[in-house]
């Protein structure tokens, strides 16, 4: 292809429901900025639920619910759910993938096959958590390894992820097969983060030369129907961290740094509250104990919704992102470019090989190790201060930032190619 030739583009993504994950939040995000820059899109997608994006075309692709394969993943779930018997480990130590993947992949593959009315310039492969089944449809359909572009957007499979994820998962050699011909087939590698690139290309040497940076992205034109929730106080000093704490992600470096801050600081514990919103967890239960014990500490019992965590990382005070404690974490968060977006300070607790803190800046003020409470404590404090004394000055003023995850930004780089 010669630059600047591309317009078309064919995006085949496992799902545009903004409600199920953070992952898609940011695929949908990165469809809508793709469009607005004015490329000609088609969007093809495995949500198996009629969603339509504004002004861009979507194909809901169609489960193949006939054949072998379709009744052994309907066996194998039924063992699951009524007889409490998982077989997805023997079956993926015996064929890499569950039977329910392959025919999902095999469907996406059918419906792709189909399309007659559409010549891509591009093709853009997206996926969410550790599935990657587009990717694994899209090798079936070798007329468009030259327009490919696969989009990683975590390590695969989990032994590749940096400690404490990584572990030997069932498979693993086929899974990393799969992954080995996704490195050889796709003509461009699209990464949201450097140091993910960096990280992928150390395992997988057909990655080298066909890396594109494309970060998560700000939708500029969204907007919010929802209004702030009853739990939330707008004239207080709020600390929000919104998103599920997976396991690795200790809160209790940042809820004892809270708590020292407020020890120490005089009237915070009457202006100050740390809100923790999010689905269930692996911290949930221990979360609920301190909240009774803490009045200055909220946990929501259950997910909030899209729209209502936009509202509130826009008012709150403070925004957390909270990273797992370990050597490196090479992943940009999905709700990184809604905490930009919000313009207020980011508190980053995580390593020092951070993606975050890397494109924060070497000299970015409130960065602190996960378990450093007196780190913590202490940017709590100065930015309590801020609070308390220049208002007008409690906002991240990144303008470099917002051009880096912006519309213009990705226009430009997808042009290039």
């Amino acid at each position: 292809m010669e630059n600047n030739s591309i317009k078309r583009i064919l995006v085949v993504t496992e799902s545009i429901d903004v409600e199920d994950s953070s992952g898609t939040k940011g695929r949908v995000a990165l469809i809508k900025n793709l469009q607005k820059a004015g490329f000609e899109l088609q969007v093809y997608h495995y949500t198996r639920k009629d969603i339509k994006l504004p002004g861009i075309t979507c194909y809901s692709l169609k489960e193949n619910r006939r054949g072998l394969l379709f009744f052994l993943s309907r066996l194998e779930r039924y063992m699951r759910y009524w007889l409490k018997i998982n077989p997805n480990k023997f079956i993926e130590n015996q064929f890499g993938f569950s039977f329910t993947f392959f025919n999902d992949s095999n469907s996406i593959a059918a419906g792709l096959n189909k399309i007659s009315d559409f010549d891509p310039d591009l093709v853009l492969t997206l996926s969410k958590g550790a599935s990657f089944r587009p990717h694994h449809a899209l090798l079936k359909i070798p007329k468009w390894h030259s327009r490919w572009m696969a989009y990683i957007h975590d390590p695969y499979p989990f032994a590749c992820y940096p400690r404490p994820y990584d572990y030997v998962e069932s498979g693993h050699q086929q899974k990393r097969d799969f992954f080995l011909k996704v490195a050889r087939k796709a003509k461009y590698v699209a990464y949201p983060s450097k140091l993910l690139a960096e990280w992928m290309e150390g395992y997988y040497r057909p990655l080298k030369g066909k890396r594109i940076i494309i970060p998560h992205q700000i939708d500029e034109e969204y907007t919010s129907n929802a209004s702030l929730p009853e739990f939330f106080r707008p004239e207080k000093f709020n600390i929000l961290h919104a998103g599920t704490l997976l396991w690795g992600r200790d809160p209790m470096g940042l809820i004892k740094g809270f708590l020292q801050f407020l020890k120490e600081t005089p009237g915070a514990r009457e202006n100050a509250k740390l809100l923790l919103i999010g689905n269930k967890n692996h911290y949930s239960k221990e979360l609920e104990k301190i909240s009774e014990q803490h009045p200055e500490i909220y946990v929501s019992e259950d997910y909030i919704s899209f729209d209502s965590t936009q509202l509130l990382q826009k008012n709150t005070s403070v925004n957390v992102i909270l990273e797992a404690n370990g050597p490196i974490s090479p992943f940009l968060p999905g709700k990184f470019p809604h905490c930009v977006q919000a313009k207020r300070p980011i508190l980053l607790l995580g390593p020092y090989y951070s993606e975050s803190k890397r494109i924060l800046g070497e000299n970015y003020k409130y960065w602190t190790e996960i378990d450093d409470i007196e780190g913590v404590a202490r940017n709590l404090e100065t930015l309590y201060n801020t609070w308390l004394d220049e208002p007008d000055k409690l906002y991240l003023k990144k303008p470099d930032l917002v051009d880096y995850l912006s519309l213009e930004h990705l226009k430009e780089t997808v042009a290039n190619l």
